[in-house]
């Protein structure tokens, strides 16, 4: 990894960025999950560098080194993403985006379509705000009490995720499989989970999501249940919709209704996969994208 200093934002808010393989490579962001920070990167870096990628991960605000942005709805990373893209002087890049991620990734697809060759989103949710859609339909019981938090209020749902992180930054500490509390994860989920290389690459992330407290992690929670700022028509540059048959966490009903709404939308479904990617495939999804950037 490479320290890079923080990017100021269009409003004046620092941003705090990583980047990760080879840094005359093929550019992309990945935009982590919630809760998650620039710390996501692939356990192996080396397999990155090799590969020609240029891999930028970025907090989004509230998380790690970037400022809180109250208030944030999803399409307010687009301002973001381009100011470091900007600053890094790069004029095309892919964008990939998982889980809380995906809909930050939908976004950009909407609004940056002229710097954008592609863009992977995998497991991520479909709006909230859907007469034909039950968001909350097959998720996990602690997932849907989190959302039914946020539902309540701002405060309540604070109070609730100060638990929850501490208990999680504690779990990574004592390289427990059982990081993700009481969820019944699939079988897949739990394999990788009790990889020794990706309990690493998560514990630096999520130790730094919290750095600064949970508001990052809040704020995504309430932008995902609010109007995101942007129709999914908008979109114009290719898609692909990844997602897993086993998920708890974003049930495959998430998938197959984006998969209904993206334009013109490639979709790839794991029919064995839950919620978590696996660094092998993450690389091999930068890859491609790669090749059609090349």
């Amino acid at each position: 990894m490479s320290s890079l200093p923080p990017v100021t934002g269009p409003d004046g808010r620092q941003l705090g960025i990583a980047e990760y393989g080879d840094p005359t490579g093929q550019p992309g962001f990945f935009l982590h999950g919630t809760p998650g920070s620039r710390l996501r990167r692939p356990p192996n870096e080396d397999d990155v560098r090799a590969a020609g990628i240029r891999l930028l991960m970025y907090d989004r605000p509230g998380y790690g080194q970037s400022d809180r942005h109250p208030g944030r709805r999803i399409v307010d990373c687009v301002p973001d993403v381009e100011a470091i893209a900007d600053t890094l002087g790069l004029e095309q890049f892919h964008v990939v985006g998982g889980s809380g991620g995906g809909p930050h990734a939908l976004a950009v697809a909407a609004r940056l379509a002229d710097r954008i060759p592609a863009v992977e989103c995998w497991v991520s949710p479909a709006p909230y705000d859907r007469i034909d859609f039950d968001f909350l339909a097959g998720m996990d019981p602690e997932n849907v009490q989190e959302y039914g938090k946020a539902l309540e209020s701002e405060e309540v749902l604070h109070r609730y995720l100060v638990g929850e992180a501490e208990q999680m930054v504690g779990q990574f500490e004592n390289e427990s499989e059982e990081v993700l509390g009481e969820i019944d994860l699939s079988a897949a989920d739990l394999e990788l989970i009790a990889r020794t290389d990706v309990q690493t690459s998560m514990g630096e992330m999520v130790a730094e999501a919290f750095r600064t407290g949970v508001w990052g992690w809040l704020d995504d929670d309430v932008a995902m249940i609010e109007p995101w700022g942007f129709d999914l028509d908008e979109i114009k540059v290719p898609v692909t919709l990844r997602y897993g048959s086993e998920d708890v966490l974003v049930p495959a009903a998430h998938g197959e209704w984006l998969s209904r709404h993206v334009p013109g939308a490639r979709v790839v479904v794991d029919d064995a996969g839950g919620h978590l990617v696996s660094p092998e495939t993450m690389l091999e999804i930068f890859v491609e994208l790669a090749r059609v950037q090349g």
